[in-house]
């Protein structure tokens, strides 16, 4: 018998529901982190008080009533709605496109006005779209297309969005409402005390080594539990011996100032080509902190690259052909399994990775 029922291949929020699960089983579980922190992107820096979210901004939000309370059983949310702006050229408009959008662009005052005027500059795109360009005008219109679509997205993928295939955007949002809650969920918001303590109670009772590199010691770990759940990139798994699968990463450039609110609002999308970065994130907002100070965080879209962090699948047929090759391989396997969005090569928002964690349980663990 091997000295744990699970080896833990990941410490993020996959791996952390499903060890909360199992350690409440009674199985032992040791979770092997390469990075030298528990959480995954979830995990947030403390900053003069402030939680910072290290890897880009996390609202958690769901209408499944079972993810909310399990989440809630372990940590108090907060009421937090997320309410973000768009900035082009120092004109502020409301996210998503709203009636205060509208407003604010148009000088128009009832949903009749702004239908009438997005369907006016719609009608200009005749047949089927060419490009995203023409897709994003066939959706929103001209106006909202140009200032606060083009130049997000061209910095997005860096490209002219003439460039960009048109089934990039298949939706575009539209409210004919004075709503600024950019989800439709149910429920939505931020854990008191920030992401860690959500964490640190999903892996309470486990063994747990960071800064370890399980891929480069697989025997060793193997060898100490009876299944390993894998939550990392698969082609790394296997060494890339069928290549490399891409993604998109994200770089970001946080900074202390010496000012209580500096945009007074936590995200402020920056839509115009020219500003390099696409967002700026002021932390303390989504707590509703009052600290003397504030931290930002300016987010810039990169191209991957070896040792970045893989954020975005790129869901094209060659790395969906790729992935499919190695998950024939990996199904193969005694004793594996894998989870979350790295090891299924998707991009999951945090309820559906705790749903799809849900799913494993069930099947795996006598619930």
């Amino acid at each position: 018998m091997k000295k744990y029922d699970y080896v833990l291949v990941g410490a993020g929020l996959f791996s952390g529901t499903f060890a909360y699960h199992a350690t409440k089983q009674g199985k032992k579980c040791l979770v092997i982190e390469k990075r030298n922190t528990l959480g995954g992107n979830l995990y947030c820096e403390d900053v003069e008080g402030i939680h910072v979210h290290k890897y880009g901004a996390h609202i958690f939000h769901t209408s499944n009533r079972r993810v909310w309370n399990f989440v809630n059983s372990l940590v108090e949310f907060n009421r937090y709605t997320n309410s973000p702006i768009a900035n082009y050229k120092g004109e502020i408009y409301n996210m998503p496109f709203n009636m205060n959008t509208f407003s604010r662009m148009w000088g128009v005052a009832t949903p009749e006005e702004a239908k009438k005027i997005i369907d006016e500059q719609r009608a200009a795109i005749k047949g089927e779209p060419k490009n995203l360009e023409e897709q994003a005008i066939s959706l929103v219109g001209e106006d909202i297309y140009k200032k606060l679509i083009k130049g997000y997205t061209e910095k997005q993928w860096g490209r002219d969005c003439k460039d960009l295939p048109s089934f990039i955007i298949k939706r575009l949002p539209v409210r004919y409402t004075y709503d600024n809650n950019y989800f439709n969920d149910l429920y939505q918001g931020i854990p008191i005390g920030g992401y860690n303590v959500l964490i640190e109670a999903l892996f309470e009772g486990c063994d747990i080594e960071l800064g370890v590199d399980y891929n480069a010691d697989k025997e060793k770990y193997n060898a100490l539990g009876e299944k390993v759940l894998y939550t990392g990139t698969l082609d790394s798994f296997y060494d890339f011996c069928y290549g490399k699968l891409e993604y998109r990463s994200l770089k970001f450039e946080s900074e202390l100032l010496d000012e209580q609110n500096h945009q007074g609002v936590a995200v402020v999308n920056y839509t115009d080509r020219e500003t390099p970065y696409t967002r700026v994130i002021e932390h303390k907002h989504f707590e509703y902190g009052t600290q003397e100070k504030t931290v930002i965080t300016k987010e810039y879209p990169a191209n991957w690259e070896e040792g970045m962090e893989p954020y975005y699948p790129i869901n094209d047929e060659r790395n969906q052909n790729l992935y499919q090759q190695y998950r024939v391989k990996a199904d193969q396997e005694e004793n594996l399994i894998l989870g979350g969005r790295l090891a299924e090569y998707k991009y999951y928002d945090m309820d559906k990775v705790i749903e799809s964690a849900f799913q494993l349980i069930e099947k795996e663990l006598i619930v």
